[in-house]
């Protein structure tokens, strides 16, 4: 009887240490999935391509930048992305140096520091903050209905 409950015992071990492993698993390839987007977000918006913001940025956004006293809205991420598109603006570069995620359901939050390069007529300006993003799952995919920037000075 003994033996039986320690095979029992061992089997349950094994069992939750393999749903557990399972978990974790999942959870890196859904943030793998997240982080690829909430990437494309940004690159999108500098190159200035409306289709993919529009496919990324759904309507009811909410965006709001350190500084500004404005709120803005999916219609002003797409507008501001072509302007400075079409002003020749190119993205450099864009690194994520410390990322922070916090899973609630279908929804997530990614805690960033940015810095970013960019060049507009041939001028460089660099810059950085920190970045606070909602995303939400649905349809199968990632979209990030709103955000908060803010530079560091």
């Amino acid at each position: 009887m003994q033996r039986k409950s320690i095979s029992v015992a061992a089997v349950a071990i094994l069992v939750v240490t393999s749903l557990g492993s399972l978990s974790l698993a999942a959870q890196k390839q859904s943030d793998e999935q997240l982080l690829s987007t909430r990437e494309a977000v940004w690159r999108a918006w500098f190159a200035g391509d409306k289709a993919a913001i529009e496919k990324l940025v759904p309507p009811g956004t909410i965006v709001i930048s350190g500084g500004e006293k404005e709120w803005k809205d999916q219609a002003y991420v797409i507008r501001s992305a072509a302007e400075f598109h079409d002003s020749g603006g190119k993205l450099v570069r864009l690194e994520f140096p410390h990322t922070e995620v916090q899973h609630f359901g279908s929804v997530a939050i990614v805690w960033s520091t940015f810095i970013l390069e960019t060049e507009v007529n041939g001028k460089r300006e660099s810059s950085s903050g920190r970045a606070t993003e909602i995303f939400v799952w649905k349809h199968g995919r990632w979209s990030n209905p709103g955000w908060h920037t803010s530079a560091i000075k």
